[in-house]
């Protein structure tokens, strides 16, 4: 069969009403649908590659210029301190000058330079001691004979920190050097080198959103590329949902979701040609039933009038014949109500059956049924039927309705049976409905039997083969109350029994010709 391609139909476009079709649902909002995961998914991705890049480039360019910095200053100063002559023991003049001299040749920035020997400090600024110089770089300084440097952090601004200790060589012959227990420190402020790494870090952060800005675009296209198949799928299956099994994808590519799409089309032709085998077989079904039962219902007129005469005469017959005679005319009437009952639900499958309304009072219309069935035993009938309901009603149809669930709960239930009629008012739609209700003091139904008591030919107790009803009553009261735009329901009542609510506005509807 030629599958119908999805055409490129808005997201929001809404087909026109079909007849008789469901009303498609109103699609809830989603907040966090395919599409936002997909693109948050995306720009996670983009965030973490773009904050990682980040911080690695961040971390290696922090680290090279620290250390270049470092190395000039470690390098400068000891090449500084190599020049400086003092003599042992250590005058603290004479150190004085020195320092300071060290001081003013600071590469790549001026120096604070502080010198130590025992008890005995100097240094090129007016306190003799700093902070920033810790008992570990001390410790470290005594040593390691060519030095050592720390960077620390001191009221909030980095500094690096150098020590070199004065060192002498006694002579060839005694190989080595010795320290003389002078140490030099000099002490210099990483404020340049801070202003540039927090520009970097600066930098990296006002990059981020232009990078996921720009990421958001591929993410989009990617997201968009990936659920058109799932929106084509999704419209394939909705249109499938209302009938037309006709609905094919347009397969495009070689990967998975082409894959999917070409796996529903198969399903859909698949599902298509059983629906059209299984209709053809139901509608052959119900033209067999219809035509067999015209063609049943001229010889039955016949037999039935023959049954008419026979009864009539039973009574001057021998018993046993009289017997015969009174059971061929009772058999004879219940197939006439099946072949009737049969006609009538060929007419609802056929979609032939239609209302001819009249406005009604409905509590005389419930009488007059009543009354022709000669159902006015007080002891087998309670009616509660306020004058003065009027609706626009079939009053045919009505009558088969009443008929239909008083008999059942005569046959099925005990009596007194309850006929109640009254009005609902419902604010959602400010209509008025009708509601029958028809109550026994039976037994009740049985709950695994509550969901099929409107099924045809249903029998809640399969030994059972025969029973006083065709076995449709039921079904055609259903299909009679839908065809007055109303509902019918079956419950049990633990003080009452089975009970039946039949529900229909006042004001109902397909008739014919509309």
């Amino acid at each position: 069969m030629s599958g119908e391609p999805i055409p490129g139909e808005a997201e929001n476009e809404t087909p026109a009403a079909t007849p008789g079709a469901r009303p498609r649902p109103r699609r809830r909002s989603r907040a966090f649908g395919l599409r936002t995961r997909l693109v948050l998914a995306f720009l996670l991705v983009a965030a973490v590659g773009c904050g990682t890049t980040a911080a690695l480039t961040y971390r290696a360019a922090r680290n090279a210029i620290l250390e270049q910095t470092q190395d000039i200053a470690v390098s400068h100063f000891r090449e500084q301190v190599q020049t400086v002559q003092v003599g042992l023991p250590v005058d603290h003049a004479v150190l004085q000058d020195a320092v300071r001299q060290i001081a003013r040749q600071g590469k790549p920035r001026p120096w604070r330079v502080f010198a130590e020997y025992g008890t005995l400090r100097v240094s090129s600024t007016t306190s003799p001691t700093s902070t920033v110089i810790t008992p570990a770089l001390r410790r470290s300084a005594l040593g390691a004979p060519h030095g050592s440097f720390q960077r620390v952090v001191s009221a909030g601004k980095p500094w690096l920190t150098v020590a070199l200790p004065i060192v002498f060589t006694p002579g060839e012959q005694s190989g080595g050097t010795r320290p003389t227990g002078l140490v030099l420190y000099a002490v210099m402020e990483l404020d340049v080198e801070e202003v540039s790494i927090r520009a970097m870090v600066t930098a990296a952060r006002d990059g981020v959103l232009p990078a996921l800005a720009v990421a958001l675009i591929p993410a989009l296209l990617a997201a968009r590329s990936v659920l058109r198949p799932v929106r084509d799928l999704r419209r394939a299956a909705r249109r499938m949902g209302e009938g037309r099994l006709d609905t094919r994808i347009q397969v495009k590519g070689g990967d998975e979701l082409a894959e999917l799409a070409q796996t529903f089309n198969e399903s859909a032709a698949e599902l298509e040609r059983s629906v059209v085998e299984l209709r053809q077989a139901e509608a052959r079904a119900r033209r067999f039933a219809s035509d067999v039962s015209h063609e049943l219902r001229t010889p039955l007129a016949g037999m039935l009038a023959v049954t008419e005469v026979l009864d009539e005469d039973a009574a001057g017959l021998d018993p046993d014949t009289a017997a015969a005679v009174r059971l061929i005319s009772a058999e004879t009437g219940k197939l006439a109500v099946l072949v009737e009952d049969l006609m009538e639900i060929s007419r609802f499958d056929a979609r032939a059956a239609v209302l001819h309304t009249d406005e009604v009072d409905v509590a005389e219309t419930i009488r007059r049924t009543l009354l022709s069935r000669r159902w006015t035993d007080p002891a087998q009938i309670v009616t509660d039927l306020p004058d003065g309901i009027r609706a626009r009603l079939d009053p045919r149809r009505f009558d088969v309705v009443i008929a239909n669930l008083v008999g059942n709960a005569l046959r099925h239930g005990r009596p007194p049976v309850t006929v109640r009629l009254s009005t609902e008012f419902r604010a959602d739609d400010a209509s008025t409905w009708l509601v029958t209700e028809v109550a026994d003091r039976g037994p009740g139904i049985q709950p695994e039997v509550l969901p099929h008591v409107f099924d045809r030919f249903y029998k809640a107790d399969q030994a059972r083969t025969r029973s006083a009803g065709s076995g449709l009553g039921l079904a055609i009261t259903l299909e009679n109350v839908r065809l007055h735009g109303g509902t019918v329901r079956a419950m049990n009542d633990p003080g009452r029994g089975a009970v039946f609510v039949v529900e229909m506005p006042v004001t109902a509807g397909r008739e014919e010709g509309a």
